[in-house]
C-alpha cells in the first residue's frame, strides 16, 4: 500500500511539473511592435526607440503608490553591479546579469522558465563586469558579453542558436551594453578604450548572426576625421560605446554616444580626435555617418559621452518645433541639439552641475573653451577640475515624461577631481591610460558643497531652461530612472539601498523600499492580466562601488552596501 502510495505521488509530481514547465504562447517581437510599444510590454532598453524610459501605464499613481508592495523576488545568485532593466513580452520576463548570464521567468509569478549562462576565458581581463540588458526580437533573445561575443537565444527554451566574435577579447574588446534591434538587425557597440581599443559599432543580421555593417568612431587614414589626431594614434584611440543608441524611424537614423579618446592623457594626442566625445548619426541600412557633433575635444577628463540622446520634440523661441537630441553630459552640461536626415545641429547647452573647465561655449557651434589651467600637461604634476572624472552624469540614463513636458537627470553635483599623467605605452591587452590607476580609485576631492549633498535627481523644463524641482541625496546617486503615466519617478541609487518613488511633478517621496543591495538597476513596468508591476535589480557594484570607494579613501570612512543580486517585482496591495 504504501509502495502503491509513493508511486502515485511520483507520478502526480512529475505529471505537475511537466504541466507547469510547458511553455505559454510566445508573441513574437517584431518592428511594427517595437516601433509602437504596447503600454503593457517593456520591449526596449528604454521602454521605446526614443530613450525616454517612459511607460504610459496609470493603474499606479501618486495617490496609491504607497501600497506598492513586493509581490516577488529572486536571487540571481551573482554578485558586481546589476545594471538591466527587467525586459518584459507578454507574460515573459528577461534580465541579464554579471558573468553573462541571463534568466527568463514567468512575469506575473517569478517562476523561472530558464537560465544561460555563457562561459569566458578564464584569463579575460574583466574592468567591467556587468551587462545592461538583452533585445528582443523575433523569437529571440539577444545578449552582448564580455567577451564581445553577441548571442542569440531561443526566447522560449534558452537553448543557444548562435554566438558570433564581434570583436577579439585579447586585444581589450569587450561588451557590456544591451543590443538594439532595429529592421532586422541586431546593433551592439564595443568597449575597451581603457585598454587602446579602437571603438565601432556594428549590425549583425538577426536571423544568422552575419555582420551587415561596421562603423568606427574613430577614423581610419583617409576618413574624414583622421587629420585630427597626431599620426598614428587614432589606432589605439579608444571612442569606446557603453551604452544602447536610440533610433529615428522617419529618418531611419540610429544615434549613439561615444567615448573619450585613450589614452587620458590629452597632451599625447593634440587635436579634437573625432569622434570621441560625440553623439554619432548612423544611416541603419549602411552604418553609414550623416551627422554628429562632438560635446568637447580633446578630453583630458575621463568624461566620456556614453549616453545617447534622447529623442525629444521641443518648440523654440519661435513657436517651431524642433527635432531635438537631449543629452545630460559628463562633463557636466545640458546640451540640445537638433537632428535632422542630413546632419546634427547646435542648439544650445547650459551647466547643470558645478563646472569650472569650460570658460565658454560658442553660441553658433557648441564648441566649447577651456580654462588652461584645468588641463593635464606633460609636466607629472596634478590637476584639479570639476565635476569630478565620475561626471554630472555617469552612464545611469535620464528619463522622459511627455504627460509632466518634464526631462529628469539623476546628477552628481558639488565634486570635483585630482589626476595626475604618468606615461603611456600601447601594449596589446594592457591598460593604457596614461593615469595611475590608484589614482583613478582614490579621485575624489570635496567641495564646501559636497558637505551639505552630493547626489541629485534634477527634473528640467526643457522650453524655459529652467529647473521645475531638485531632489538632494546627502551621498552619490546612481539610479537609473523611470517615469509613468501615474505621473511617477522611481528610482534607486542610493548607498542606503533605498528604491524609491517620486511625484514627478513636484519630487515629492512618495514611496521608499529598503533593497538587499543597492539598486543601481534600471526599472520598468508592465501589465499583466491588468494589474500593474514594477520590477527592477539590485546589486551594487562596479562604478557605483568604486565612487564609494573613492569617499572613502578621501573622508576616512569605511561604508558597507552589501552585496548579491536581487530581482524585484512589485504590485499594488489589494485593500
Amino acid at each position: 500500500m504504501k509502495r502503491t502510495l509513493l508511486c502515485l505521488l511520483v507520478l502526480w509530481s512529475c505529471t505537475a511539473l511537466g504541466e507547469d514547465a510547458k511553455p505559454r504562447p510566445y508573441t513574437p517581437v517584431t518592428d511594427a511592435r517595437l516601433l509602437d510599444p504596447e503600454p503593457g510590454n517593456w520591449l526596449l532598453y528604454r521602454g521605446n526607440y526614443a530613450g525616454w524610459g517612459y511607460s504610459p501605464l496609470s493603474k499606479v499613481t501618486t495617490k496609491n503608490v504607497g501600497r506598492l508592495e513586493l509581490a516577488w523576488s529572486y536571487a540571481t545568485g551573482m554578485n558586481e553591479g546589476h545594471q538591466a532593466p527587467p525586459i518584459v513580452n507578454d507574460g515573459y520576463l528577461y534580465i541579464s546579469t554579471p558573468n553573462n548570464q541571463v534568466i527568463a521567468f514567468e512575469a506575473r509569478s517569478g517562476r523561472e522558465l530558464w537560465r544561460y549562462k555563457k562561459s569566458i576565458p578564464d584569463d579575460l581581463l574583466q574592468l567591467h563586469p556587468t551587462n545592461r540588458g538583452v533585445a528582443l526580437y523575433g523569437d529571440a533573445v539577444y545578449l552582448a558579453t564580455t567577451d564581445a561575443h553577441l548571442v542569440c537565444l531561443d526566447a522560449v527554451t534558452g537553448k543557444l542558436r548562435w554566438s558570433k566574435a564581434v570583436g577579439d577579447w585579447k586585444a581589450g574588446y569587450y561588451m557590456t551594453l544591451a543590443p538594439l534591434a532595429v529592421d532586422g538587425k541586431i546593433l551592439v557597440g564595443v568597449s575597451g578604450g581603457e585598454l587602446g581599443i579602437r571603438g565601432f559599432i556594428a549590425a549583425l543580421d538577426a536571423g544568422s548572426g552575419e555582420e551587415r555593417w561596421r562603423t568606427y568612431t574613430v577614423p581610419g587614414p583617409g576618413e574624414p576625421g583622421y587629420d585630427t589626431w597626431p599620426q598614428g594614434a587614432a589606432e589605439h584611440g579608444g571612442g569606446s560605446v557603453w551604452i544602447t543608441g536610440n533610433y529615428d524611424p522617419a529618418t531611419r537614423l540610429t544615434f549613439w554616444g561615444v567615448g573619450n579618446a585613450s589614452p587620458w592623457t590629452s597632451f599625447s594626442r593634440e587635436g579634437d580626435n573625432l569622434y570621441s566625445n560625440s553623439v554619432l548619426a548612423l544611416d541603419v541600412r549602411t552604418g553609414a555617418l550623416k551627422g554628429y557633433h562632438q560635446y568637447h575635444w580633446n578630453d583630458a577628463w575621463d568624461w566620456d559621452e556614453v549616453s545617447a540622446p534622447l529623442l525629444i520634440d521641443l518648440p523654440n523661441k519661435d513657436g517651431r518645433t524642433i527635432k531635438s537630441l537631449v543629452h545630460a553630459g559628463r562633463n557636466g552640461y545640458l546640451w540640445v541639439l537638433e537632428r535632422t536626415d542630413a546632419k546634427v545641429n547646435f542648439v544650445e547647452a547650459w551647466p547643470y552641475v558645478m563646472q569650472n573647465v569650460f570658460s565658454a561655449v560658442d553660441p553658433k557651434t557648441g564648441r566649447p573653451e577651456y580654462d588652461t589651467s584645468r588641463i593635464m600637461r606633460d609636466d607629472g604634476k596634478p590637476v584639479r577640475f570639476c565635476p569630478s572624472v565620475w561626471g554630472g552624469k555617469d552612464w545611469p540614463p535620464e528619463a522622459y515624461s511627455p504627460k509632466t513636458g518634464l526631462f529628469y537627470i539623476p546628477a552628481n553635483n558639488n565634486l570635483c577631481s585630482e589626476l595626475t599623467p604618468i606615461p603611456a605605452t600601447y601594449k596589446k591587452g594592457e591598460l593604457f591610460i596614461g593615469v595611475a590607476l590608484e589614482n583613478i580609485l582614490t579621485n575624489i576631492r570635496m567641495t564646501p558643497e559636497s558637505q551639505h549633498h552630493i547626489g541629485e535627481i534634477q527634473a528640467w523644463n526643457l522650453a524655459s531652461k529652467k529647473k521645475a524641482w531638485t531632489h538632494e541625496f546627502p551621498a552619490m546617486n546612481w539610479g537609473p530612472l523611470l517615469v509613468t503615466g501615474g505621473d511617477v519617478l522611481f528610482a534607486g541609487g542610493t548607498n542606503d539601498r533605498k528604491f524609491r518613488a517620486f511625484d514627478a511633478t513636484s519630487g515629492k517621496v512618495l514611496w521608499e523600499y529598503p533593497a538587499s543591495s543597492g539598486v543601481t538597476g534600471i526599472p520598468s513596468t508592465f501589465e499583466v492580466d491588468g494589474e500593474q508591476y514594477v520590477a527592477v535589480q539590485s546589486g551594487w557594484g562596479v562604478d557605483a562601488q568604486r565612487m564609494q570607494g573613492a569617499f572613502d579613501a578621501a573622508l576616512g570612512t569605511k561604508t558597507v552596501v552589501p552585496a548579491g543580486g536581487m530581482v524585484m517585482v512589485f504590485k499594488l496591495r489589494r485593500n
